[in-house]
């Protein structure tokens, strides 16, 4: 069993080029962690010249988190015809075989909008969902809370099982009508998958322009990564790798957050990027 670690995105991680500026390059970033979370994927599909890029820069073992297209989990609100729709189920496996071919897809995320609630139609597309990509590795994270309401989060715990989903562990702030709960539970016995978006209780509930950096705007204390921890080790024998994703970066605390908890594990990640000797430091 391992525990790997990572954060959402590359670029906006400044704590590990010791703060010199605020764009890191993939390269920099692999240097540091064995796997990221990449959005690109939900926005539309990038050129192959561009994944191509991509593992240019890793090492062999190092692996990505795809965001599912935002098509595919009902974002875009767009009434698609049964064929359109396997289109564009087909031309995002396409692009993704490279990284599947290479071992470097950890999983896709499939997260799906706040208003995809626990109703039978939306249980029947989750099977849709993966009958059209069969071969790959899924992860679901889920944001309305009518899917662990009573009787319902030990059906999806089954479904997951059933169906080949990861079921994310997901942290954020609880008791609000917008939010879900702290479940942990694994699924599938390659992966059971934790997203940290921080717990702060205001920001999640913003609105306007600014509310996606309010709802991650957190820092996580060292008590609560203690915690993390804890809870995290329940589940070490039970499953073959435990990733956890931090998506607090709102005030770019998700690195340093991530290399905290990194030490309090106890982690160290072989088959890394050297680091270059700014990023190197004296103690």
């Amino acid at each position: 069993m391992m525990i790997t670690l990572g954060l959402t995105t590359w670029s906006e991680h400044p704590a590990l080029i010791n703060q010199q500026r605020q764009s890191v390059t993939l390269a920099e970033y692999a240097a540091h962690f064995p796997t990221v979370e990449v959005d690109t994927f939900f926005y539309g599909i990038p050129r192959p010249q561009i994944i191509t890029g991509w593992q240019q820069q890793v090492p062999a073992k190092f692996q990505f988190i795809v965001k599912a297209n935002q098509a595919l989990t009902g974002h875009l609100g767009e009434t698609l015809t049964g064929n359109q729709l396997k289109e564009r189920f087909k031309l995002f496996a396409a692009i993704l075989a490279p990284l599947q071919q290479a071992g470097q897809l950890k999983t896709i995320l499939c997260q799906f909008p706040p208003f995809f609630e626990a109703t039978t139609r939306n249980v029947a597309y989750l099977k849709f969902f993966r009958q059209m990509l069969p071969d790959l590795p899924l992860t679901l994270e889920l944001r309305h809370r009518s899917w662990y309401q009573g009787q319902n989060a030990t059906s999806l715990i089954k479904f997951c099982r059933e169906q080949r989903y990861t079921l994310a562990v997901v942290d954020e702030p609880t008791g609000l009508p917008t939010s879900i709960p702290l479940y942990p539970a694994v699924t599938t016995p390659e992966l059971m998958f934790w997203r940290l978006h921080g717990r702060n209780q205001l920001g999640w509930q913003a609105r306007g322009k600014d509310w996606r950096k309010q709802r991650t705007l957190y820092r996580y204390s060292a008590m609560e990564l203690t915690d993390l921890k804890q809870q995290v080790e329940q589940f070490t024998h039970q499953v073959q790798e435990i990733c956890i994703i931090f998506n607090n970066n709102s005030a770019r605390d998700a690195a340093p957050n991530a290399l905290q908890l990194q030490k309090m594990l106890g982690l160290h990640f072989s088959g890394l990027n050297p680091k270059s000797p700014e990023q190197l430091g004296l103690f």
